[in-house]
């Protein structure tokens, strides 16, 4: 949100000017933005005020004292930050509820997320969804009651005394963690208070529209070693007519969850028997991940990466010579010993392509040399962030390794980001966002390597942004720990990021491995490593895949293609007959022998999300046809079998997202 608290001149004047659109108000010192609100005649649907002056711009809350001279510009819900305030004020009202059913609550934090809010609970009454109602119910009274929002800035040893008092000591460990120079702010309505950095909206009346909508445990600090506490989600809008459109969303987010249709279409599994965060791939989801392994493979080949395989396991030496043991090693899992070496899982590729690399002599003839792998590694996540196929703890990358001069590297860049764009347009992620993720110049003790080299790799890549002419936002201190980062988020079909591609320039691991090219001069010089991903990793990129496309794979995708059914057992030798031919061909094609009815093994297969049917009776069999029907488009009519075996493999060669018949067809 900006500065929250801006140096006001000494000895202030009694009046400030504050414009609008052309108009100008006065108004005394000591008025708010509130004040200016009703100046200007704003409706409440003025959630923050975005303040322009000698000091800077700020977004700030309309409870702020007014101290400059300023323009302003209202925020309304359709700003990021002053939907942020609203659901923060939704989520202290909902704090708020349950500390008043439920007295002895201790509470957790209640921050504003993405798509509404959440707060956290110790209690020793176990929420169930009857509760929702009631909580609701009280949250509507607090609303009604219309209770000013204060925040109070006060010391350190006040608010410890404050919340040692009220018995919260999640918020006292909170209060240990502020950085000294940061104030210590609370935020009261009524007999509420809560330690909190805002920001809010003015009082509880601005919150008009809320729904909560589920429960859920979660540990503190996401450390299954600490409490176990209750979450109750929820939501706010400005009217009823955005909340039930958001809520027709949540029904279509939980239709597409991959975890319930991985389940359903007998995908994948997580064995709790073998351990949490490890996917099993059943033989249906395996089909799915060798397609794409298969054409991934394809275009890298195409495109010059040479295909490598390295070990799962390496010595601990390697990683402290990466510096992963240094500076990753909350997320490696304990090192094991063999014949008193100590080695660890390995969780990340770099180092073992780095390793090939340095096998041999390299003249700078020989750059760039593309390493790609579709490699296996194994990272520590706790129990409570881990989330089906798309957080685990074993997942295989699709990386690759670009080892290149440094007058080559901004055309390795462009190229890499060719086929990133190339890959996510086949699977239908038209729409994606780019990071350009740095490293924070005031916290540079994060990172390896000097100055000048982390200004050429970050140059390199926003270059390369700018030469594909992608639009892109700087993230400063979401650099990894050796190299700045191109990451890119892909929006899916009901409008949700997810983290997709990455890629990464390296000046720090070719130093400290030591790895060099013989230069024209038959001097040695040091090449520039990139990193990349254009997938993720399979599992993430396949959950998210599932979800995408809500189990219904395009054809080339699916893991089987077509379904034959006959309509007795008068055409089950035709049937057979014709699924031999198909398989022939190429299709994954599979007959249903069964004794039920046609129209119960055409509704099996619309379940299984299976593209094609071709269903075969008597006159289907006499004239040596087939009777075809898509899972969307239905009855396509009748055709020959080599028609059909045309167009779907023009669908397939095509990778088409949707099916090449029409309505017309039918």
């Amino acid at each position: 949100m900006g500065e929250r608290v801006l140096p006001a001149p000494g000895d202030g004047p009694k009046e400030f000017e504050v414009r609008w659109e052309g108009k100008s108000l006065s108004v005394p010192a000591g008025s708010t933005f509130l004040d200016v609100k009703d100046g200007f005649g704003w409706d409440d649907g003025v959630l923050m005020v975005q303040v322009d002056c000698e000091m800077g711009r700020s977004s700030m809350e309309l409870m702020e004292e007014i101290k400059w001279n300023c323009s302003v510009t209202p925020l309304g819900f359709e700003s990021e930050e002053a939907r942020e305030a609203l659901r923060h004020t939704a989520s202290h009202i909902l704090a708020q509820a349950v500390k008043r059913l439920f007295p002895k609550t201790r509470l957790g934090i209640g921050p504003a997320i993405e798509d509404g809010f959440y707060y956290d609970f110790d209690t020793e009454h176990g929420f169930v969804s009857d509760d929702l109602a009631v909580i609701e119910a009280e949250m509507a009274r607090i609303i009604k009651e219309n209770l000013p929002v204060c925040r109070e800035v006060m010391s350190r040893e006040e608010a410890r005394a404050l919340f040692e008092q009220m018995q919260e000591p999640f918020k006292l460990e909170i209060l240990e963690e502020i950085p000294e120079d940061e104030p210590v702010s609370i935020y009261r309505q009524g007999e509420f208070v809560d330690l909190c950095a805002g920001p809010h909206v003015p009082s509880t009346g601005y919150v008009k529209t809320y729904k909560l909508l589920s429960i859920a445990g979660a540990y503190w600090r996401g450390d299954e070693n600490r409490t176990m506490l209750q979450r109750i989600y929820g939501t706010a809008f400005m009217n009823q007519q955005d909340l039930e459109a958001h809520l027709a969303r949540l029904e279509d987010i939980k239709r597409r969850d991959h975890r319930k249709l991985g389940k359903d279409l007998d995908l994948f599994s997580i064995e709790e028997e073998a351990g949490p965060g490890l996917v099993f791939w059943h033989p249906k989801g395996a089909v799915i991940r060798e397609v794409i392994e298969d054409f991934w493979k394809k275009e890298h080949r195409k495109r010059g990466y040479d295909l490598v395989y390295t070990p799962h396991i390496a010595k601990l030496d390697i990683w402290k010579t990466s510096g992963h043991w240094d500076w990753y090693k909350e997320n490696m899992y304990s090192p094991i010993i063999v014949d008193e070496v100590q080695y660890l899982l390995k969780p990340m590729n770099c180092p073992f392509h780095i390793l090939l690399y340095k096998n041999s002599t390299r003249s700078y003839r020989d750059l760039p040399i593309k390493y790609a792998e579709l490699g296996t590694v194994y990272r520590y996540e706790r129990s409570g962030v881990l989330h089906g196929m798309l957080r685990v703890r074993g997942m295989t990358q699709d990386d690759a390794h670009l080892f290149c001069r440094p007058d080559q590297l901004e055309e390795q860049l462009i190229g890499v980001l060719d086929l990133t764009e190339f890959m996510l347009k086949t699977f239908g992620y038209n729409d994606y966002e780019c990071m350009l993720s740095v490293r924070d110049p005031n916290n540079k003790a994060k990172y390896i390597g000097t100055d000048d080299v982390w200004e050429q790799a970050e140059s390199a890549l926003e270059n390369a942004l700018k030469a594909k002419n992608l639009r892109y936002k700087v993230d400063i201190g979401e650099a990894k720990f050796y190299g700045p980062a191109i990451d890119i988020k892909t929006r899916d079909a009901v409008g949700r990021l997810w983290q997709g591609p990455t890629i990464q320039a390296d000046f720090n691991l070719p130093e400290r491995f030591d790895i060099a090219y013989i230069g024209e001069d038959g001097r040695s010089y040091r090449p520039v490593v990139i990193h990349r991903t254009v997938l993720g990793t399979m599992e993430r990129f396949i959950g998210g895949l599932i979800e995408q496309y809500a189990g219904a794979f395009p054809l080339w995708l699916a893991p089987v293609q077509v379904r034959v059914m006959p309509i007795s057992d008068k055409q089950m030798d035709y049937a057979h007959e014709i699924t031999l031919r198909l398989k022939d061909a190429g299709l994954r094609a599979e007959c249903d022998s069964g004794q039920d009815k046609v129209g119960y093994k055409i509704r099996r297969a619309q379940l299984e999300k299976i593209p094609y049917m071709i269903v075969v009776g008597q006159k289907e069999k006499d004239d040596g046809s087939i009777s075809l029907r898509h899972r969307s488009l239905g009855v396509l009519g009748m055709m020959s079998l080599d028609e059909f075996l045309k167009r779907a493999n023009e669908e397939i060669d095509a990778k088409a997202l949707e099916s090449l018949f029409t309505c017309s067809d039918r």
